[in-house]
């Protein structure tokens, strides 16, 4: 260091303790000083910590939007019923949907279409649809064209053929 760079750094050295140090004023400027430089520390320490969980939150949605795609929509339903009106929800979405004419039943997470479509590739459309709702474990397609005996009942006796 140059001579003038070691004066000036002596110099303010020397001012800062005259300053904090002064027999009138000396105890208070320590106080307020003191006070400060906690201040300063305590609002570093939360912006650390906001930082933090800031972060925390955004890793945990992107998360939850990861598993969300991953898993084709929500999470499973808790109940039949409400995995019904979820898969009821999404098959009759279509303008052209048989809404009145085809019965949704589910049982353990097992979708049951029954009822009349106009043409077999209604069908096989709502039953691709309901394989593709979240909690569905199977789909049994008992749907049937006009004319037709119900998949459920043909073969047993009495039944039309």
């Amino acid at each position: 260091m140059s001579k003038l760079t070691t004066f000036a750094a002596g110099a303010g050295f020397g001012a800062a303790v005259s300053y904090f140090l002064d027999g009138d004023s000396g105890a208070r400027r320590r106080s307020v000083a003191q006070d400060k430089a906690g201040k300063y520390a305590r609002r570093g320490g939360g912006t650390v910590q906001g930082v933090a969980q800031s972060a925390g939150a955004q890793a945990r949605a992107v998360a939850a939007r990861a598993q969300h795609v991953a898993t084709g929509g929500g999470s499973a339903p808790d109940d039949d019923n409400t995995l019904k009106n979820k898969v009821q929800t999404e098959i009759f979405r279509p303008a052209d949907a048989p809404k009145g004419s085809v019965n949704v039943l589910v049982v353990d997470g097992i979708v049951e279409l029954r009822g009349q479509v106009t043409h077999a590739a209604q069908s096989e459309t709502l039953e691709k649809a309901a394989h593709k709702v979240t909690g569905v474990r199977d789909v049994r397609n008992l749907l049937h064209l006009p004319g037709e005996t119900p998949p459920n009942i043909a073969g047993t006796p009495g039944a039309p053929s």
